[in-house]
């Protein structure tokens, strides 16, 4: 609900004796009382939603009777802040004296009862507060405006430090049982190595076991039409020979890497005779499935170990807020940070500079860099079919320059020169502040450095540059 509902009929407009009664109003002339009042109502509204946080701001309530409850919303619920039933108090469009036209509610105002408001037009409101009071009206403009760019400025920061406190006990709780199950597995693997060892007194077909354990333990490099070709020839195989559960056993022995010259052997194998194959593959095909569960659990507890340390890098956790950085870690551990976004239809290209040395810097304003330069390479790149997202580092000099290159659709010339402004977006409306690119020159700026962009169609490069 955007704005108030109808007035209702033979209501009067407004009455300059209970104005004068409230808080609000009780240092204002009668001159004053009477020029607000001329433009404003006095309506009568039901229990229910009053104005929505992020809708247009057009009025200004004050509460003559009844109750207010403000809540603002926070992922996907609103969240009460505020109630009261105090006649005076206020809610709605009170950054009015902003005069600004695209002013949006900040508050979602919800009435608990059926009550009585007066209605100000924010506009009426503003022009009122800038003529009548001009001198308060500039110190809360340049209060407004000040406290927003210290958010601007502080919030990215507070966010980081937050997050870092929350990973704190989560990196190390992570670690220990991920870094516990690797070795866990790797013991595993040694204790049913030595138990097959002794468990057979066939040295042949401890030998098969050993060699299908190896093989099962390294990693494989086929195709999905490789495997399906190569699994339908071992399956072929094992039939042709009366293999129980043929086709099963060649699914796994696919995943291990045996082909058919494997099997080969394994039937000239003097275990393997008078009749005893059937028993040999299957006790072979379950070392395989074990050996593959093995590498499965150490592979996945590695790669835990590993996202762990990237969001680590990526927070700067355990480093001062100045200090020297591989740029090249600090680009890795942001693209850890999006590679749900990555998927099958971006290609990520890392042209790195090898030779550079270490970046004096703060390493987690630098990760907001990256992000937000990330972020938008990634958004240019949305559904296109074969995006390239490309990271190039370069030395000019005494520089270090950082590419995020895209090969999306391009910036058209007459945004390019606008993309660094504040506020500036081409996003729709509540999907973008404008103000990421502009964060993240003001941080290249802080560390001496620069940054720019250039683009045609297939060729969008945000470039920082930044001393040595």
């Amino acid at each position: 609900m955007a704005g108030p509902s109808p007035r209702v009929s033979g209501q009067p407009a407004c009455d300059i004796a209970e104005l004068r009664g409230l808080f609000l109003f009780e240092k204002l002339t009668d001159a004053q009382l009477t020029r607000l009042c001329a433009d404003a109502t006095v309506q009568t509204f039901p229990a229910g939603p009053l104005c929505r946080e992020g809708d247009p701001a057009e009025y200004f309530y004050v509460l003559l009777e009844g109750e207010i409850a403000l809540s603002k919303r926070s992922g996907d619920r609103d969240i009460e802040i505020w109630r009261a039933s105090d006649p005076g108090v206020y809610c709605g469009a009170w950054s009015a004296f902003l005069l600004d036209p695209d002013m949006t509610y900040e508050n979602h105002a919800t009435l608990t009862r059926p009550s009585r408001l007066l209605v100000i037009d924010a506009t009426t409101l503003g022009d009122f507060l800038v003529s009548e009071f001009a001198m308060a009206t500039h110190l809360l403009v340049g209060h407004s405006h000040g406290r927003f760019h210290a958010h601007r400025i502080v919030d990215p920061h507070e966010r980081l430090l937050q997050l870092g406190q929350l990973t704190a006990g989560l990196t190390h709780e992570l670690n220990n049982p991920a870094a516990a199950a690797v070795r866990a597995a790797n013991s595993l693997r040694s204790q049913l190595a030595a138990r097959r060892r002794s468990d057979r007194p066939d040295e042949a077909l401890a030998e098969l076991e050993d060699r299908v354990a190896e093989l099962a333990g390294k990693p494989k490099d086929l195709t999905s039409v490789q495997k399906s070709d190569l699994e339908d020839a071992l399956g072929q195989w094992l039939e042709d020979r009366g293999v129980t559960d043929a086709w099963a056993h060649a699914a796994t022995f696919v995943e291990a890497g045996l082909d058919i010259d494997s099997l080969e052997r394994i039937a000239t194998a003097p275990c393997s005779r008078a009749g005893r194959l059937d028993t040999v593959i299957r006790r072979l095909a379950g070392t395989a499935e074990t050996e593959l569960l093995l590498s499965e659990i150490s592979d996945a507890t590695t790669r835990i170990s590993s996202l762990v340390n990237k969001v680590k890098q990526y927070t700067q956790l355990d480093r001062a807020p100045f200090d020297v950085a591989d740029v090249h870690e600090l680009l890795d551990s942001t693209l850890t940070m999006f590679s749900h976004r990555l998927g099958d239809a971006v290609t990520v290209v890392r042209d790195y500079d090898v030779g550079l040395p270490e970046l004096p810097c703060n390493p987690a304003e630098l990760n907001q860099v990256w992000t937000n330069l990330i972020d938008n390479a990634l958004d240019a790149l949305a559904g296109h079919p074969s995006g390239v997202l490309t990271i190039r580092t370069r030395r000019v000099q005494d520089s270090m320059r950082v590419e995020v290159c895209d090969n999306g659709p391009g910036i058209p010339a007459d945004v390019l020169t606008k993309v660094f402004d504040p506020f500036f977006t081409t996003k729709p409306f509540g999907e973008g502040t404008g103000l990421g690119l502009d964060i993240a020159a003001r941080i290249a700026d802080r560390h001496r450095g620069a940054l720019w962009a250039e683009s045609t169609p297939g060729d969008t490069r945000f470039t920082t540059s930044l001393p040595l």
